[in-house]
Order: C-alpha cells, then structure tokens, then sequence
C-alpha cells in the first residue's frame, strides 16, 4: 500500500499555522513536505524607482490589490523620505488588505475604501464612486493589466507605479532535488524551475498547480499536469492533493502494492 509519492515540494512559504492542511496530509499519507518558494519579491531602489520619474505626492489616492504591495510603497516612501499626507484616501482589494494597513497608518474608515467580494470589478466599482482622485498603482514588474484597463475604461486618472520585482529565488548547487511531486501556484514558479534546472526531465516527477494561468504554464512548457485546482471537486490545492494521494493509493491496493 506504499505511495508512489514520498516527497513533495510546495513552491510556497511554510505556513505560520500548524493547522494547515499540509501537514494533516502529510501525517496521514505519510509523506514529507517542504516547503520552498521558487519566487521571491525584492524592493526596487529608490534610485531605480526614481527613473520611472513618478512623483508620489502628485496622487490623492492608493491602490492597494495585496498586501506585498503596501509594505513595498512605504518601504519605498521612508526611503525616499516622502511624508505621506493624512488626507491620502487607501483602495484596498479586499477588507485583510484594508486592516494590513494598520501596519503603517491610523486606520481611518473614510480614508480606507475595500471591495465586497475580492474581485476587481467590486474593487474598481468603488473607485468609481471617487472618480476625481488621482490614483497611484503600486505593482509588480510582472503583472497583469485587466485593474488598469478598467481603470482606463471609467476614464479614471491613474499612474501605474513598478515598485517591486518577482524573481527567481535560485538553488544552490548542493541542494538536493528528489522530489516525486512538485506544486507551482504561479507562471513566474515553472519559469524559475526552467532557469534553475535548464535540463528539466519530468519523468515520474508529478506536477501540480494552482489557477488556470499556472496551468497554462505548465503545458506551454511542455510538462505534464496531473494534479490541477480549483475544481468543482477540489476548490484548494491540498484538497486536490487529497483527492490524488486518496485516489493513488486506492489504486496502489488494487494493484497490490
């Protein structure tokens, strides 16, 4: 009744509860989990941030979509030596987002605006209901343009402002790799794969993923998918880790193993 699957490893920070679900699967399927990002987030420099000539305190508003996003715009502000006024009005994607904040500033209700439902339509809804602010986007340098071209649609004044990067966060040379699965929840994570490994040969090795973007990834770089989420069945990635290690090792005592 042995797993084919012994060792996995999750591209993602290990979880600050020990209520995660990771560990309940690895207890009860007897598997070993690590837990690695293939990705890391660095802050630009303000010299670098300053070349895209963007001056902060031209914006009466923020919009924030996760939380990477506000501590890398104050980080950048203090670095700067930027004052950000009291009257700056916050956007937040979702209420976490909003009370994440509180890190920073003085949590004042009508200063702070989030969306319902954690969608960007609820988010940019409720920009529209302040369409004369002049908005500042905090992003990625690798990020997706569907908040900025609705926010282009409401004809809203926004500048779009690069304040960190997602890089690859590279293995060392004497870093072992023997995993029999391996679970990606971003584009960016196969492309680190492929860059620290140029000579990638799946094989036997499972390959999990999070999110149709992840999926596509995954196919377009020529590799087999064989545990994807959210499904009707599995709407997490450890729900859909279940339902495989449930279904392998069924199909392990079929076979006898």
């Amino acid at each position: 009744m042995a797993l084919n699957i012994k060792k996995l490893l999750v591209s993602q920070p290990k979880p600050a509860s020990e209520k995660s679900p990771y560990f309940d699967i690895a207890e009860k399927y007897g598997v070993e989990i690590d837990f690695r990002p293939f990705i890391k987030v660095e802050p630009l420099s303000s010299k670098e941030f300053r070349q895209q000539k963007i001056s902060i305190l031209d914006h009466t508003a923020v919009v924030f979509t996760a939380r990477t996003a506000i501590d890398h715009f104050f980080h950048l502000c203090e670095e700067l030596r930027v004052s950000i006024p009291e009257t700056m009005k916050y956007f937040c994607m979702t209420e976490a987002i909003a009370v994440y904040l509180q890190k920073y500033i003085v949590y004042r209700k009508r200063k702070i605006f989030f969306g319902q439902t954690g969608k960007l339509d609820d988010l940019v809804t409720v920009i529209g209901k302040h369409a004369k602010e002049k908005y500042l986007v905090p992003v990625s340098d690798v990020h997706k343009d569907d908040l900025l071209t609705m926010l282009e649609a409401k004809k809203i004044s926004f500048t779009k402002a690069v304040m960190y990067r997602t890089v690859s966060n590279d293995f060392s040379k004497d870093e072992k790799f023997d995993y029999d699965m391996l679970v990606f929840f971003s584009p960016s994570g196969i492309s680190s794969l492929l860059k620290n490994f140029p000579d990638f040969k799946q094989e036997d090795i499972k390959i999990g993923c999070f999110g149709p973007t992840t999926a596509k990834a995954v196919k377009e770089a020529g590799l087999r998918l064989d545990v994807e989420a959210p499904t009707p069945e599995a709407p997490s990635m450890t729900a859909a880790l279940e339902l495989y290690l449930k279904k392998e090792m069924g199909g392990n005592k079929k076979n006898g193993k």
